[in-house]
């Protein structure tokens, strides 16, 4: 069969391979590969910067960890059948475990030895089969189709909030307005989330025209280009999608006391701590605001994702797919073209 691989260490080492059959040590559950996402981890790891980790023994990665398949045979028992629209998790528990691993907390894994499909020593979803274990896959409203390819960046912004929540417990006072920084898919799945939980939600972007605006729009949101500064409130809750360092400091200046913060996006730049971190310890000291950073996701999240995405308008899901690439065209597909929003890989194609 096909399968995308990429040898994780050298720039630009990616390729369609004809693999073996997957292995059903693999797991019990066979899937037809249907669709792939391609999202930012994946140009990390085709850039051979030092991201991304093949299996043991092994030069290449098979690559891909936004999945969407149907299930092609599934044992008796496993709760699953032929036709299941599927995704899978994408995280493994470490071997020891720690005590997070062994209470399906695998996203709060504390010794780092988990293993991630398609990104740390375990292969990925790129291919026309794949196998999973039924305790780690996770079943899609037929309803969905598709867009059920959104799975794995809703899961990330489903525990965003589930944990964005756990912290405004700490006080009587319950939030009104939102805003979303950053208006990629994952800045689009939380506003949704947003939405859906009844807040005054609003995007803030660097672009001004094409399809994001619209898209932020028809879910009942405001968009917003420009900076922090000119939006004219302050939030009571920011989902930070962007990782960008000056934009994440700006909006910790910027909001409403007893704000919570969650940073979803990794910043690409220096290490060293910026000037000003002094005035920006003073203001989160004396705002009560919480900051903390959120990635990966545990089966409960991948669940709240699915019932979120079935609760969506299916055709606004659908306009979050802007293009599909063949397997050949993977490479293509990390370069974002002007009206991008979801990259797809067609794994039949």
């Amino acid at each position: 069969m096909r399968a995308i691989t990429v040898d994780p260490g050298t720039s630009g080492a990616v390729r369609v391979d004809d693999v073996p059959e997957p292995d059903p040590a693999a797991g019990s559950i066979l899937v037809e590969g249907r669709l792939l996402g391609i999202c930012g981890t994946d140009a990390d790891i085709v850039s051979g910067d030092g991201y991304g980790w093949a299996p043991p023994g092994r030069d290449r990665l098979l690559i891909g960890h936004e999945s969407f398949g149907a299930v092609l045979e599934a044992p008796e028992g496993s709760g699953f059948a032929a036709g299941d629209l599927v995704a899978g998790i994408v995280r493994r528990p470490d071997p020891v475990p720690c005590v997070p691993c062994a209470n399906g907390e695998w996203d709060f894994c504390r010794n780092g030895r988990y293993t991630e499909r398609g990104i740390k020593e375990r292969d990925g979803f790129g291919s026309e089969r794949w196998r999973i274990e039924p305790e780690f896959a996770v079943r899609l409203d037929p309803a969905l189709g598709e867009r059920g390819v959104l799975m794995e960046p809703a899961s990330v912004v489903a525990k965003a909030w589930g944990q964005t929540g756990r912290f405004l417990t700490r006080t009587s006072w319950r939030p009104e307005r939102a805003l979303v920084t950053g208006a990629g898919p994952i800045g689009l799945l939380a506003a949704m989330m947003g939405v859906q939980r009844g807040l005054d939600v609003h995007v803030l972007d660097i672009v001004e025209s094409g399809p994001k605006p619209r898209l932020v729009a028809d879910l009942g949101a405001t968009y917003h280009a420009g900076d922090v500064a000119s939006l004219g409130f302050e939030p009571d809750v920011v989902i930070e999608c962007t990782g960008h360092g000056p934009l994440v400091f700006e909006v910790t200046r910027s909001t409403a006391p007893d704000a919570v913060i969650c940073l979803t996006g990794i910043s690409s730049g220096s290490s060293k701590v910026e000037a000003g971190f002094d005035e920006l310890n003073k203001t989160l000291v004396l705002e009560n605001t919480v900051v903390f950073g959120s990635v990966n996701a545990s089966r409960r999240d991948f669940e709240e994702a699915a019932a979120a995405l079935a609760r969506a308008d299916q055709d606004w899901l659908a306009r979050l797919i802007t293009r599909r690439v063949p397997m050949e065209g993977f490479l293509d597909g990390l370069r974002k073209h002007e009206d991008d929003v979801k990259v797809v890989v067609d794994l039949a194609a």
